[in-house]
């Protein structure tokens, strides 16, 4: 008797899944050849934000797509500009200017990635624009996609000095020399920008100041800076990636560091947008007490991974400041100094990661060599000011014994868990009450109609600051932070929080 050998079912179904993929592959394989097929693409233009000269851009993604249930064999992909071209593409995992018989599975796709670096052109400070495009031809059918990137000429700072124990650095203002940086074209710094002791550095209205990676602006011990800006066309400082996803990315770049000087030479930073970095300004008595003071008016610092404003031991006068979120502090004012902080805006909506240090910290000691407390005499004083964030403390003092010290909040609004009843340190407060700012995840903290912070100030303190960050008169009204309650504004009117 013959017997049937019986396929077991696991066994069959590896077979159909054999056969299946099998079938499947000689269907990509056939190529289809029809003159009238066209690729599409997931865009018609690469644009690229401004670009500086000599620094290469992120690179930007383009997808190229097979319509066709068949697959197809692109002859050429190449950038029309040749080997001169500003452009590179890499065309799966291979880099070049040319490609040929790309082939592409039925319904499948090809990633190409593109970057541009710009030469430099002394004819142009204002950006120009740095045109190019990828050609393909399949079938016989040429099909282009345009590559299109704003280039912008820049002075360069370039660190030459190398000393172990300091960061690389270039002297920008040398002793007893005044330099001063235009707005005619960017500056973009490699290492750190140093103003040597008895030097000055004058940044002009609408001078942009650019770091790279690690880099930052350094004031030796008696050098000054001074930052001059205006409400129509600010300072900016922020880090060298111009593309949209750097807009308000943090930690591109190091710190604006600020160390003691002579009385009588004042840093001043004046109507300035301070964005994106580690430590936003750091004031520090490193060799003495300082003798001098940073003067503040109408300056943003948002976006630090690290901290806002961090002194120690430093006399600092803020008027219209508005500092926002950062990683750890907003303010830390260390180890005692003098700080008078008049319609400010302190805010600390940080949502990179979690954040246990509260908006603003302040301590009058530094620890000696055994970590014990050295005190130090510390004066406070905040007024018609705001401190708030998604912290249910975001007002911290430390204080040791031994040094005159006083902190005084007057007419402010405070989110904290302490009482905030003490006359001696309090002062009409609005405690735990939403400031309802415009749009506080925009980083716009102009005041909502029915913000409690409308006319809750002194009226004394709004005489001494009687513009506000925008320009708009402190009249009628006396509201608390670095912006005046307008009626009719909209998110459309930012003013200079755009740059």
């Amino acid at each position: 008797m013959r017997v049937k050998k019986q396929i077991s079912y696991p066994l069959l179904w590896i077979i159909i899944a054999i056969t299946a993929v099998t079938f499947s592959c000689r269907k990509d394989r056939v190529i289809d050849n029809n003159p009238s097929l066209k690729l599409s693409f997931s865009n018609d233009t690469v644009i690229f934000d401004t670009v500086f000269t000599s620094i290469g851009s992120a690179t930007q993604r383009l997808m190229v797509y097979n319509p066709s249930k068949n697959a197809v064999n692109i002859s050429n992909i190449l950038l029309a500009g040749g080997d001169k071209s500003s452009y590179r593409i890499n065309v799966n995992g291979l880099s070049g200017s040319s490609f040929s018989d790309m082939e592409v599975n039925g319904g499948d796709s090809l990633y190409i990635f593109v970057r541009v670096t710009v030469d430099p052109d002394d004819i142009h400070n204002s950006p120009f624009v740095v045109e190019d495009s990828i050609l393909f031809l399949t079938n016989g059918n040429e099909q282009k996609v345009k590559l299109v990137a704003w280039g912008q000429n820049a002075n360069y700072i370039l660190a030459d000095k190398f000393i172990e124990g300091f960061p690389p650095f270039k002297i920008v203002a040398d002793s007893l020399e005044t330099i001063h940086w235009t707005n005619e074209k960017p500056y973009v710094i490699y290492g750190y920008a140093v103003i040597n002791s008895y030097g000055k550095l004058i940044i002009d209205e609408g001078t942009r100041v650019y770091f790279h990676k690690n880099s930052g602006l350094w004031a030796y011990t008696d050098g000054v800076l001074k930052v001059y800006g205006s409400p129509d066309n600010p300072v900016t400082f922020q880090g060298d990636r111009l593309e949209s996803f750097y807009d308000d990315l943090p930690g591109q770049w190091d710190r604006i560091w600020l160390m003691e000087g002579r009385a009588g030479e004042d840093h001043e930073i004046y109507n300035a947008v301070i964005k994106n970095g580690f430590i936003g300004i750091q004031a520090e008595s490193f060799l003495r007490l300082t003798e001098n003071k940073i003067l503040l008016k109408n300056v943003i610092v948002e976006n630090m991974t690290g901290i806002g404003i961090f002194s120690r031991f430093f006399n600092i006068e803020g008027a219209n400041t508005v500092v926002a979120n950062c990683g750890g502090y907003c303010l830390a004012f260390t180890g005692g100094g003098n700080y008078d902080f008049k319609q400010s805006t302190i805010a600390n909506y940080w949502s990179y990661s979690v954040r246990n240090t509260p908006a603003v910290f302040i301590n009058n000691y530094l620890p000696d060599s055994n970590n014990q407390p050295v005190p130090f005499p510390m004066n406070f004083n905040l007024g018609n000011s705001i401190i708030y964030g998604f912290n249910q403390n975001e007002f911290e003092t430390d204080m040791v014994s031994g040094a005159d010290s006083l902190y005084f909040l007057t007419h402010c609004l405070l989110k904290t868990v302490y009482q905030a009843g003490n006359p001696d340190n309090y002062n009409n407060i609005l405690k735990n009450k939403d400031p309802k700012f415009l749009d506080y995840q925009e980083n716009d903290y102009r005041l909502d109609t029915l913000s409690p912070a409308f006319d809750y100030g002194d009226p004394a303190i709004a005489a001494t600051v009687p513009y506000d960050i925008l320009g708009n008169p402190r009249t009628g009204h006396y509201d608390l932070g670095a912006y005046q309650f307008v009626p009719g504004q909209d998110s459309t009117s930012k003013g200079w929080r755009n740059f």
